[in-house]
Order: structure tokens, then sequence, then C-alpha cells
């Protein structure tokens, strides 16, 4: 068994997709028109073939207070690897992006946090 597909709820797939593809530097793998929404996956560069991000629109009116408590807690809704943190750190803040938490060591693994533009924030990881 292995993980397939995971969610990250967005407020616009549009902006989602920019800054995941432009920003994140994950590919695009599925673009499938479902009414007003889409079937959007992204990927990592690095493993096209691996496990699918779905951008899910958040339009479920459970979604609103669910993404709104996560953030307010200061509680990641997704975790990414990265195998240079402090490089990365320094090309995502050229970038423009906003850190909710620069990178911190935590005994095997350093992390940060972001805000993905998209009501959501985004834990990176790198271990030691």
């Amino acid at each position: 068994m292995r993980i397939n597909l995971t969610s990250v709820f967005v407020d616009d797939q549009a902006n989602a997709l920019r800054f995941y593809t432009e920003v994140l530097g994950f590919v695009k793998k599925h673009d499938v028109p479902l009414g007003a929404d889409r079937w959007l996956t992204v990927v990592s560069a690095e493993q096209p073939d691996g496990t699918e991000l779905l951008l899910e629109p958040d339009g479920h009116p459970a979604v609103g207070p669910y993404k709104r408590a996560l953030v307010g807690d200061g509680i990641p809704a997704a975790s990414f690897a990265v195998d240079d943190m402090a490089a990365e750190f320094e090309r995502l803040r050229a970038l423009g992006v906003r850190f909710t938490q620069e990178p911190v060591e935590m005994g095997p693994v350093t992390v940060a946090v972001l805000d993905d533009t998209c009501g959501n924030l985004i834990q990176l990881t790198q271990q030691r």
C-alpha cells in the first residue's frame, strides 16, 4: 500500500496552481474541468510519478472554519520535504513568500512554515 493522492483545500484554484508550480516548483499533473471547479493535481518535479497533491476547492461549508482554526493555531495543512532548508528558505523569501516560522532546528529535523496564499500554512522539513 502507498499514498497515491492527498489534498489541500484552496480558496482559488488558479492562484493555487500558480503558487504551487511557479513558486514552490511543483509540476501540474492533471487539470480536468468539473463544472465550475477542476480536478487539479500537482506533483514533485523530482518524482513525476509520485504522490499527487490535489488543489481541492474549499467550497464545502465545513472547510472554511476548519482552515481558519488550523491557521489560527499555527497548524500546517501539509508538510513538504526539502534537501537544503537554508537555500530553499532564501529562494522562497526572495520570491516574496511569507513565512510564519523561519527555519528552526528541532532535534533531527529543521522546520519552517509558510503561507501558501490560498488559506493554508505549509511546513517545510529537512531531515539531518
